[in-house]
């Protein structure tokens, strides 16, 4: 039996923030909360080495009592990342569109 070695994440750094939950339009929007520009900017200079795909960077979100390992994306057009909510996490914290939620973000290397 062949077992996958994973690398570890090391922890850089855990930071909080409240945000308001956008949808994107259209049928089947994505949700989603925009990073605050100044932690973005924060997040950019921690996530050091190459970056993942579209420039995602790893993290570990958390909303209320939910925790999940993701990545935020950049967003050239209000310059800072987003966090997508997906419908597990929604639903476990009785989320909704224009709730304003505390977000936990860890970001990981």
């Amino acid at each position: 039996m062949v077992s996958e070695v994973r690398p570890t994440l090391d922890v850089v750094e855990t930071v909080e923030f409240d945000a308001s939950v956008t949808r994107t339009e259209g049928p089947g929007g994505w949700h989603y909360v925009v990073v605050p520009r100044d932690l973005s900017d924060e997040i950019a200079d921690l996530a050091i080495g190459p970056r993942r795909g579209f420039g995602a960077v790893r993290v570990e979100a958390g909303l209320g009592a939910t925790t999940w390992r993701t990545s935020i994306f950049p967003d050239s057009r209000v310059g800072a990342y987003l966090l997508f909510v997906k419908q597990a996490v929604r639903t476990a914290e009785g989320i909704d569109e224009g709730d304003s939620v505390r977000v936990r973000l860890t970001v990981l290397v």
